[in-house]
């Protein structure tokens, strides 16, 4: 019997599906169901509960459960969160809706931006003021707190963000604010920006605490429902959630600061692709998760997902970079947008078919689930062109129908463009398929990064039916798809270590860099992340990473820059100037010489490393009984599969993936069939199953 300190469970709740990976000693288990958005802990439960029973174990064997979700990412886009104030310095209170006073579309009249999470009826002015340096101009005072605070009551708020200028060289207004509230309204969830981002520039920082505030409320409703759920179906063991910036944090740490939940899901995802390109030995990947709501694309760099101090959440356009939310969190840097199996896909008034960002979710979800859908989705399309085999998806647990994908695909797409339903259908995976090539090669260009020498790792639920095409699009010429694939966020999380990150702004010129103040704001800074994670881990042994933001003096934003974990001195100012043009020199091919360099914040990150970080799939040998080893394996069926080639539908072969072993070779076209998802092997790709038993796909015409 596996001792329970071996037994640890992995749970995802995306859009559409929930998913769940149990690690039993070196055995995994996984399971995919529908998402519940009504109660997402019943959903849960139900999935948990299937997996532990097929593995046999009983709950209180479970020794971590290790959390990622949407929740937070749907509640900001769906506004569906608290009812929330901000509480902010008199003269402030339309920062939240002024912005930067730019436009992210030069010369779009009718431009939309997104509305503040806070009406101004409820930004309520109060008087102080501190300035850029921490001294107080202006003391606080505590009759506009009283009166602020009469009103909230009267409003009946459920959460209040307070953001003062410059309190993050000086918070002392904002705690004695924070303090009057517990006092007087001890059920509302209060939020202090410079708790939650202690960094310069107001609106950043004001919209990051008052979408912490809008989250509170229901993150913390919802995080302490499921553990007590947990806890009543016999599970006794701690739960930790993922974080945005891929580590994992304790459910006090995720309901004080909700907003680093918003890119949870997707971290996991990420993390799940660095640990395959660590084990691969790949330096540059760029990962490719779609599921059934949406697709995310990172890039990863020496086994290091690419990572940003900045992102925005509920983008109006698309891809423009300021017509979202912006928050000022870690986060996994990823594109993401709305391409999944459910995305839905429809006629615009240009007469195209435009797909996502609507989703049918799982409620009622894609028109073939039977639930009552009757818009025609990604998913449909692909059961309409012979990729998905209705019978036996979801290893059979809930078939399909495909005559209902068909007419939904007809009568919304095929009448309006006089198309066949297999033509429809294809216009809707080509569509689709270009959306999320074209975000990649956006975001490849923002992050000056060429996609073409890297390797595509596919996962989620429907990656792999997309991914060759895309990486043909892209011109990738290798696709990994893992064991696992279609529930690899929840893999990731297991893999991720329990991490906490703190930013602190100090404006420090170089020139006149102070060594022992920069020594004393580390350490406080190390200290305050290494007790965080030491409830997450309280005997592992702690990693450190310090980094810096710095820019030219005079430049409206700064670059990262890596700094050793060790004591600073007054000499160390040329080795940090070398490290800083180094970084700028590689982003912009060029120096400054003669401008002053200054670093504007400090950023420190903690984290216990993960057990089995590297361990994703064991290396395994060919079985030589098994007939499946190298060569060309003998499939399980055949079935027609429409080829955009030819413009008609071939009689392709159906492997099993559980039938091939490593070293077994497959020559596309074909599909390679799992209870998760289906892996289609183009008709320009050849299939190859590693030493780790991931399928490699690998572009005939780039093979030497």
């Amino acid at each position: 019997m596996t001792a329970s300190s071996d037994i640890r469970l992995g749970v995802d709740i995306g859009g559409t599906f929930t998913d769940v990976a149990l690690e039993v000693g070196d055995k995994r288990y996984t399971a995919k169901g529908l998402t519940t958005p009504r109660a997402p802990e019943e959903g849960v439960l139900a999935i948990v509960r299937s997996v532990i029973a097929e593995a046999g174990v009983a709950p209180g064997d479970v020794r971590l459960i290790i959390h990622g979700t949407t929740l937070a990412t749907n509640a900001l886009i769906e506004r569906k969160g608290a009812r929330a104030a901000l509480l902010t310095t008199e003269g402030f209170r339309d920062v939240v809706e002024i912005r930067h006073e730019n436009r992210f579309e030069q010369y779009d009249v009718n431009i939309d931006l997104p509305p503040p999470l806070v009406p101004r009826r409820l930004r309520l002015p109060i008087r102080e003021r501190v300035d850029a340096q921490g001294s107080v101009l202006i003391p606080l005072d505590d009759a506009s707190v009283s009166a602020a605070i009469d009103t909230l009551a009267a409003q009946q708020v459920e959460a209040v963000a307070v953001g003062f200028l410059h309190s993050f060289t000086n918070p002392d207004h904002e705690r004695r604010v924070g303090e009057a509230l517990a006092k007087r309204l001890p059920d509302i969830a209060v939020t202090l920006s410079s708790d939650v981002s202690p960094e310069m520039r107001e609106y950043e920082r004001f919209s990051t605490a008052c979408a912490n505030a809008y989250l509170q409320p229901l993150i913390g409703s919802y995080v302490q429902k499921l553990e007590r759920e947990l806890a009543r179906a016999g599970f006794r063991c701690p739960m930790l959630l993922m974080t945005s910036g891929g580590g994992i944090a304790t459910t006090d740490t995720a309901i004080r600061f909700p907003v680093r939940l918003v890119e949870s899901g997707p971290a996991g995802g990420a993390i799940f692709a660095a640990c395959i390109a660590r084990q691969h030995g790949l330096d540059r990947v760029v990962s490719f998760d779609m599921g059934g709501t949406t697709a995310k694309i990172c890039f990863i760099d020496r086994a290091q997902p690419q990572t940003a101090r900045l992102f925005e959440v509920a983008r109006i356009y698309r891809f423009a970079r300021g017509s979202g939310l912006p928050l000022r969190i870690p986060v996994i840097e990823m594109v993401e947008i709305g391409a999944g199996g459910g995305s839905i896909a429809s006629v615009d008034g240009l007469g195209r078919i435009a797909v996502g960002p609507a989703s049918a979710g799982s409620e009622p979800g894609p028109v073939s689930y039977g639930r009552g859908g009757n818009e025609p989705t990604v998913t449909d399309a692909d059961v309409a062109l012979g990729r998905i085999d209705p019978q036996t998806f979801s290893g059979g647990k809930m078939p399909l129908d495909a005559a209902a994908a068909k007419r939904a695909i007809v009568a919304r797409i095929g009448e309006a463009l006089k198309l066949a339903a297999e033509h429809a259908a294809l216009g809707i995976s080509e569509v689709v398929d270009e959306n999320m090539a074209n975000a990649a090669r956006v975001h490849g260009v923002e992050s000056g990064k060429d996609l073409r020498s890297r390797t595509l790792i596919a996962f989620g639920g429907a990656a792999p039916l997309h991914a060759a095409r895309i990486a043909e699009k892209l011109g990738i010429g290798r696709v990994l798809v893992p064991t696992n694939a279609g529930v690899g966020s929840a893999v990731g999380l297991l893999r991720a270590p329990v991490a906490y990150e703190v930013v602190r702004s100090r404006l420090m010129r170089l020139e006149s860099f102070d060594a022992a103040a920069a020594n004393k704001l580390i350490a406080a800074m190390r200290a305050e992340a290494a007790a965080i994670v030491r409830r997450g881990a309280p005997d592992a042994k702690l990693d450190e990473r310090r980094s810096a933001l710095m820019r030219y003096r005079g430049q409206g934003h700064e670059i990262a820059i890596e700094l050793p974990v060790r004591e600073f001195s007054a000499g160390d100012r040329p080795a940090i100037r070398k490290l800083f043009e180094d970084a700028y020199g590689r982003l912009y091919s060029r120096h400054i010489p003669g401008v002053e360099i200054e670093i504007l914040s400090w950023v420190v990150a903690v984290d216990a490393p993960a057990e089995g970080a590297l361990a994703v799939a064991a290396p395994t040998q060919p079985s030589p009984a098994s007939g499946q080893g190298r060569g060309m394996p003998q499939p399980r069926s055949r079935r027609p599969v429409f080829d955009p080639s030819s413009g008609e539908f071939l009689d392709v072969p159906i492997y099993w993936r559980a039938d091939l072993k490593p070293g077994a070779r497959i020559r596309g076209p074909a599909v390679i069939a799992e209870d998760d998802t289906s892996t289609l092997v183009g008709p320009l790709f050849d299939a190859q199953i590693d030493r780790f038993g991931y399928i490699e796909l690998t572009r005939r015409e780039t093979r030497p």
